[in-house]
């Protein structure tokens, strides 16, 4: 079958920065909320996980968010960024699924984010990024 829009496959590269940017964000905010509002909500659900000293880990996990994220905002080393998120959203994933009442978000944004970022592990990181493929 025939694309019914084939001048709009000129900016395909503009899909993978549009998820890439609000990826980012997204990481940014969660791993803020990791060290505010949000702080004794983790600690409690990393105890419950068995991850001891849950102080060391927490602060470790909010971090690695926040660096991915901006990573991504910026564009560089995209698909590590995207690893590593793959990787932690997938942690948050089976968190909400086995401890629906420690955390307030639903496992659907856990599963949305987990997909985005195995998409941009996939795909690349887009348009107006640092480490575009030569």
């Amino acid at each position: 079958m025939l694309n019914p829009f084939p001048e709009l496959l000129m900016y395909s590269s503009v899909g993978p920065l549009v998820l890439r940017v609000l990826l980012g964000l997204i990481f940014i905010d969660l791993g803020f909320l990791k060290f505010r509002s949000e702080k004794e909500a983790w600690l409690v659900s990393l105890e419950t996980l068995g991850l001891r000293p849950a102080d060391l880990f927490l602060p470790i996990y909010a971090l690695l968010q926040i660096a991915s994220g901006v990573l991504l905002l910026i564009g560089l080393l995209t698909q590590i960024a995207a690893l590593i998120l793959v990787i932690l959203s997938g942690i948050e994933l089976y968190i909400e699924w086995r401890a629906r009442e420690i955390l307030k978000r639903d496992v659907v944004f856990y599963l949305l984010i987990f997909i985005i970022s195995l998409s941009l592990l996939l795909t690349g990181a887009g348009a107006y990024a640092i480490d575009i493929p030569l």
